[in-house]
C-alpha cells in the first residue's frame, strides 16, 4: 500500500479562544486514515485551518489503499482513528466480517453520493426516460427505466455488473435501496455465500472509489455508486452520465463517520473529546456563511496529499451543484452538507437504518427483535461524547448553544414518504415493522437458504 503521509509541525502555542480551559491529553500525537473522497474534508480542513493545532494536537494524516486496510490500521492501532464507512463500526461490531468493537462519535456528512451509468446503458435508458416542462431528463430517475437495458444485456448473454466501495459501504446499500425501488434485485448474501449475487437481477462488486471512472471505461462494470469526487469525474472524462444522487435516493441520508475503537475512547477520553471539537469546528467551517468557504475547501481536497483530483472536478458537487448528463448542471445546495441537519450529530436511528439494510440483503443471517437494533446502535454511536465535546466549544464561545441537539433521545423524528424514492418512510424506533414494509429484501423469520429465500 502507498501511504502518503504529512505530517502536522509542531506548534508552540495554542490559538484562538480554545485556550481558554485545555484538556488534559492522554495522547497528544495521533495518526488518522482516510480514503480520497471528498466527504474526508473534516479531517482535511481541522488540519488545515489549525483546529487540531488549537486542541494541541500533532497530527498525521494518511491515505490509505482501501476500506479493510484503513479499518485493519484502526483495529491494530497502526492508525488512531479514520474516516469510516458508516456501516463499518457497526458491521465489525456484530462481527460481520473483521470483528473488533469499534465507535462513533462523529458523524462526517449528510449526502454526498451518486450513482452512474455507462454512456451504453445511459443511451439505451435516454429514449424512455420522462421530460420535464423544458425538456429537460426529470429527475430523480427510477431503476425501473434499467429494467428493459438488464433484459437487453440478458439476452445478449451478458451479465450486467455494477460496482460499489465494499460490501457494508453507504454506497452497497444506497445502489441496492434504488434498484430495488425499482423492482430490479440486487441479490442477497448468506453465511456460506458472501458475494451478495444470489438470486440476483444485477451483479454488484467491490471496486475501490478512485478506480471506478476507469473500470467503467474499461467496460468491466456497466455502472457504479460511489461519492465524490468520482461520479464527476466520469462526466469531465466522457466515460459516464450520473443519473441520481443518493440526495435524491434519501433526502439528508447519513454517510461516513469519524471511527475508533471502544479502547481507545476508554483509555483517552480527553484526546477524544478535543479530536472531536477540532471535527466539529471543522464542519461548521464548512457549512458556514451559505458554503461561502467552500472553495477554499476546494482547493484544499485537489492536493494530491488529500483527493488529488482537479478542482474544477471536485467544485462541481461541493459547491451547491452537480453535473448529470453532460451539460446538465442543476442546482443541489445540499448535495455535501457537513453541519446543517445536525449533520455531526451521531443518531441511534442511523445506525439502526445501516443495520436494517444488512437485514434486508442477508448479511445479518437471522431475524433480530427491534431492542436488538436499539443496543447495537447505542454500542457503537456515541452522542454522549459528540455532546460533552459541543458543550466545551460553546463554553469557550467557539459555536452557538443552538446548533446542537441537547434533548435529543438519539433517534431522529421518522423520515416522510415524501424524502425517499419509493415513498417508504422510515421509523429507526420501529426496524422491524420498516423492513416488512419494503417489497423486495428480508423480512420477519425469513433467511437466505441455499440460492432462495425461505419463510
Amino acid at each position: 500500500m502507498q501511504k502518503l503521509i504529512f505530517a502536522l509541525a509542531a506548534s508552540t502555542a495554542l490559538t484562538g479562544p480554545a485556550l481558554a480551559a485545555p484538556l488534559d491529553l492522554e495522547k497528544d500525537v495521533l495518526t488518522f486514515g482516510f480514503i480520497k473522497l471528498t466527504d474526508m474534508a473534516p479531517l482535511a480542513v481541522a488540519y488545515e485551518q489549525g483546529f487540531f493545532d488549537d486542541e494541541g494536537l500533532f497530527v498525521t494524516l494518511e491515505a490509505q489503499a482501501n476500506w479493510k486496510v484503513l479499518l485493519d490500521g484502526v483495529i491494530d492501532g497502526t492508525l488512531d482513528g479514520a474516516h469510516m464507512l458508516a456501516g463499518q463500526p457497526l458491521a465489525a461490531t456484530i462481527g460481520y466480517g473483521t470483528e473488533a468493537h469499534i465507535v462513533t462519535p462523529f458523524s462526517m456528512d449528510l449526502n454526498g453520493n451518486g450513482i452512474t451509468l455507462s454512456n451504453e446503458v445511459w443511451e439505451m435508458m435516454k429514449p424512455g426516460l420522462p421530460t420535464d416542462a423544458d425538456g429537460k431528463i426529470a429527475h430523480p430517475i427510477s431503476a425501473s427505466h434499467l429494467k428493459p437495458v438488464i433484459e437487453e444485456f440478458n439476452a445478449r448473454g451478458k451479465p450486467f455488473n455494477m460496482g460499489m466501495v465494499f460490501p457494508v459501504s453507504t454506497h452497497n446499500y444506497e445502489l441496492r435501496y434504488w434498484l430495488a425501488a425499482g423492482g430490479i434485485n440486487p441479490g442477497y448474501y448468506s453465511p456460506e455465500n458472501v458475494t451478495g449475487q444470489i438470486a440476483a437481477d444485477v451483479f454488484l462488486s467491490v471496486t475501490p472509489p478512485p478506480q471506478m471512472p476507469a473500470t467503467l471505461e474499461a467496460g468491466t462494470i456497466s455502472g457504479y455508486c460511489v461519492g465524490e469526487p468520482w461520479n464527476q469525474q466520469a462526466v469531465f472524462k466522457g466515460v459516464g452520465v450520473p443519473v441520481i444522487t443518493d440526495y435524491e435516493i434519501w433526502k439528508n441520508n447519513p454517510e461516513k463517520v469519524f471511527g475508533i475503537t471502544a479502547e481507545f475512547a476508554e483509555e483517552n477520553p480527553n484526546t477524544t473529546l478535543a479530536v472531536v471539537k477540532a471535527l466539529i469546528r471543522a464542519a461548521m467551517w464548512l457549512d458556514e456563511n451559505e458554503n461561502a468557504n467552500r472553495p477554499e475547501a476546494v482547493e484544499i481536497l485537489s492536493r494530491p496529499e488529500y483527493v488529488g483530483a482537479d478542482y474544477e472536478v471536485i467544485a462541481n458537487s461541493m459547491t451547491g451543484t452537480f453535473e448529470y448528463e453532460k451539460g446538465d448542471t442543476r442546482a443541489v445546495p445540499d448535495f455535501n452538507v457537513f453541519f446543517r441537519h445536525h449533520a455531526t450529530y451521531p443518531f441511534y436511528s442511523d445506525a439502526v437504518w445501516y443495520l436494517t439494510q444488512m437485514r434486508r440483503w442477508g448479511q445479518i443471517a437471522e431475524p433480530k427483535p427491534d431492542s436488538w437494533f436499539d443496543e447495537v446502535a447505542k454500542s457503537v454511536y456515541k452522542p454522549d461524547i459528540y455532546l460533552e465535546a459541543a458543550r466545551l466549544l460553546v463554553e469557550e464561545g467557539l459555536a452557538e448553544e443552538a446548533d446542537f441537539p441537547w434533548e435529543s433521545d438519539g433517534y431522529k423524528a421518522h423520515t416522510p414518504a415524501a424524502d425517499i424514492i419509493d415513498a417508504i418512510p422510515y421509523d429507526g424506533r420501529q426496524p422491524n415493522a420498516y423492513l416488512d414494509s419494503l417489497p423486495i429484501g428480508l423480512k420477519g423469520s425469513q433467511t437466505v437458504v441455499g440460492e432462495a429465500v425461505q419463510g
